[in-house]
């Protein structure tokens, strides 16, 4: 059920997608936020709790740990690929992002500072479309 529970901030990745799920015991799911005070992390756990009561877990608690720190080497494969089919390019450790559009290597940062605080913003130098790329941490 937990595959049904979107991003709030990402609506095309689910939180599985995403890694913040750390595990799901009989009593409890366990998550990560991408960062120690993200907005979205309430809301996160009211779509978790919704989906908990809705397939009759109710009894089922929902815990935040902090350490170790989330990773975008928690993004699964999937939610790479849903990330650049929307646009978006996935975190890489390479100094430079893939343009989501049309593919060109020839970009270039513009901005740190992107449409959420887990993204960043960037140019392609081929097509001049603008575009977010997933912060790598």
């Amino acid at each position: 059920m937990l595959e049904n529970v979107p991003d709030p901030e990402l609506p095309v990745l689910s939180i599985l997608d995403l890694g913040i799920v750390r595990s799901v015991e009989p009593h409890r799911v366990t998550i990560t936020p991408t960062y120690t005070g993200c907005p979205a992390t309430l809301a996160i756990q009211a779509s978790i709790r919704a989906a908990l009561d809705a397939a009759g877990y109710r009894d089922v608690a929902i815990e935040t740990v902090l350490s170790p720190s989330w990773t975008t080497d928690w993004i699964t494969p999937e939610g790479r690929a849903k990330l650049q089919a929307y646009g978006i390019a996935p975190p890489s450790p390479a100094a430079t992002a893939t343009c989501p559009q049309c593919g060109s290597a020839d970009t270039e940062e513009v901005s740190r500072f992107g449409s959420t605080p887990c993204k960043a913003l960037w140019r392609c130098r081929a097509c001049a479309e603008p575009f977010d790329r997933f912060k790598c941490h």
